[in-house]
């Protein structure tokens, strides 16, 4: 199977890449570095079955022939985090709406499959938990530019949705919870990497709010399955599905279990959400997704725990700061120059 994977050099886009290799297809990844990282792909690209397009999904006339050569189109070029979306809101909209458009657009024109990568943040502030794929969707005010974020992805999906009932085209929407793994940067206010590395420094872990929000963690590698797997799965096709873990757990829990995980000096601290995000931000009480359709079609279950999780992240982030602290060195160093 030909794969073309939009934001491949992104975090989960990387494993994916990985995956889809694994299992014998040939990939080909868009990304236009705005997000994604060449470092998150370099390891691929002696594969044979690796290509790497730098380039954006706007520029119609290169995905009409990316999309000419796929089988299947995995959508999961959009904004990411909630930093991100915060700080440059028109930038995240234009991005998520457009970029969709562009793909369906491109797949219906040559009867390709999409699988699009939609988000948690579609439910909004909804208080019926477990979150089910035919809840209602309930969002906030518009002047709180988090709920514009959640509004541009669902727009995706109904899209999506429009364009298989419309002209056929074969979609599969998933949305992800939250999840972790090795290159997941906290750049964008990721919240275990960003308490990870805040606890590995022995600076303050800051947890926002009062931490008793809630949120499921999920494994890199537990989520690229069930993406692959659905992509392949007739019957997927249609459907939502939710992606990630059930295991329910408070940020301020998370925060004391990274710092114990670590054996870290810091101090746990709160810092109010207008300190970080304006006073115009809006967080979700709850986050958890009922698995029952996801795991009745495929078998789906999360196979890593989040005490795992957390350790295999903390591991990966002492690997990188021990090799970031050697390059520091390195630069430190005195050169010496031959007088010949």
């Amino acid at each position: 199977m030909r794969c073309l994977i939009t934001g491949g050099a992104g975090f989960i886009g990387s494993h994916l890449a990985e995956e889809l290799l694994r299992a014998g297809h040939a990939v080909t990844v868009i990304d236009d570095l705005s997000t994604g990282n060449l470092a998150n792909i370099a390891h691929l690209e002696s594969e044979a079955r690796f290509r790497f397009v730098l380039d954006t999904v706007l520029n119609r006339r290169l995905m009409a022939e990316l999309v000419e050569w796929a089988d299947v189109i995995f959508h999961l070029a959009a904004a990411v985090g909630v930093k991100l979306v915060v700080e440059e809101p028109i930038r995240a909209m234009e991005t998520n709406v457009r970029a969709t458009e562009v793909v369906l657009e491109m797949a219906a024109a040559r009867g390709k499959k999409v699988l699009f990568a939609s988000t948690s943040e579609v439910y909004g502030k909804t208080s019926k938990v477990p979150f089910r794929e035919d809840d209602d969707l309930v969002l906030g005010a518009t002047w709180r530019p988090r709920w514009g974020y959640a509004c541009s992805k669902a727009l995706g999906e109904f899209l999506a949705l429009a364009y298989w009932r419309t002209y056929g085209v074969p979609v599969v929407i998933v949305r992800l919870f939250n999840t972790v793994g090795p290159r997941q940067t906290n750049r964008y206010g990721m919240v275990i990497p960003t308490f990870v590395r805040q606890a590995l420094r022995g600076e303050p872990i800051t947890v926002h709010g009062d931490g008793r929000q809630t949120r499921s963690f999920c494994w890199v590698g537990d989520v690229v399955r069930a993406l692959a797997a659905l992509a392949e799965h007739p019957e997927a096709v249609g459907q939502v599905f939710n992606v990630g873990s059930d295991e329910e757990v408070r940020i301020v829990d998370v925060a004391w279990r990274i710092k114990a995980l670590t054996g870290s000096p810091s101090e746990v601290v709160f810092v109010p959400y207008d300190r970080i995000y304006g006073e115009d931000f809006e967080d979700m009480p709850r986050r958890v997704p009922d698995l029952t359709k996801i795991r009745t079609l495929i078998g789906y279950r999360p196979m890593v725990r989040l005490e795992e999780i957390l350790k295999r992240v903390i591991a990966h982030h002492r690997r990188l700061m021990e090799s970031e602290l050697r390059d520091r060195r390195e630069e430190r160093r005195p050169q010496l120059f031959s007088t010949r």
